[in-house]
């Protein structure tokens, strides 16, 4: 469905000037122009600006930012469950994200192909196809190596890797359910299952650590 400009304004809450804006930055598509002085814009569009707000909003990141993970990913905005999982993927390794082969991989940490392989197996690390690595995973890897080192107790690892496989085996059930049960609000919903995986999640799982920790604390003193 094509909107004219004041539609797409009022779908997305969004002024004539940053809609322009974003179309020049090539973070919108350009409109089609059946007739003069008539613009329609793809109604993609509306999900797209609320997809920016989202990213400026939760993690800070700059128009130049954004107009980067645009144009080395392509996301589809058709609001389905598996386009939300895509989405969570491309932007998961933060906005200074750069992929890179596993020959680079190897070379930049200078761990094995046997360590690479293992940590693979565990759950620890995740290629993309074709064994392409992001910086993201460069960063992890430094991690347990680290941790290899000081000899930290891999059990709890281990006790992430199987604990979130059991979170994200609830959070597909229950994304679908709630994506595609109403078509008509999935905008809203889109953000929803965003904010409770991205958010949400994150803090109740560091603030039992806190909560814990000062816990454990007054015990002892």
């Amino acid at each position: 469905m094509a909107l004219k400009m004041k539609e797409l304004i009022a779908k997305s809450n969004e002024s004539k000037s940053t809609i322009l804006y974003y179309v020049k930055e090539g973070l919108l598509p350009s409109p089609q122009k059946p007739k003069p002085n008539v613009h329609l814009y793809d109604d993609s569009c509306v999900d797209i600006i609320k997809f920016i707000k989202y990213l400026q909003q939760n993690f800070s990141y700059s128009i130049s930012d954004i107009k980067h993970i645009f144009e080395h990913n392509h996301f589809n905005f058709d609001g389905s469950f598996h386009s939300m999982i895509e989405s969570l993927e491309l932007i998961s390794g933060g906005k200074d994200m750069e992929f890179i082969s596993k020959e680079e991989l190897l070379s930049k940490t200078s761990i094995t192909q046997d360590i690479l392989d293992e940590y693979i197996k565990k759950g620890y690390i995740y290629p993309r196809d074709n064994d392409i690595y992001s910086t993201k995973e460069l960063q992890v890897i430094d991690i347990l190596q680290r941790a290899k080192q000081l000899g930290l107790d891999f059990e709890l690892i281990d006790r992430y890797v199987s604990t979130a496989k059991e979170l994200a085996l609830l959070e597909n059930q229950i994304g679908f359910k709630l994506l595609e049960s109403d078509t008509t609000s999935h905008n809203s919903r889109y953000e929803l299952l965003f904010d409770v995986i991205l958010n949400l999640k994150p803090y109740i799982f560091n603030m039992q650590t806190v909560s814990t920790h000062l816990h454990n604390i007054k015990d002892k003193s």
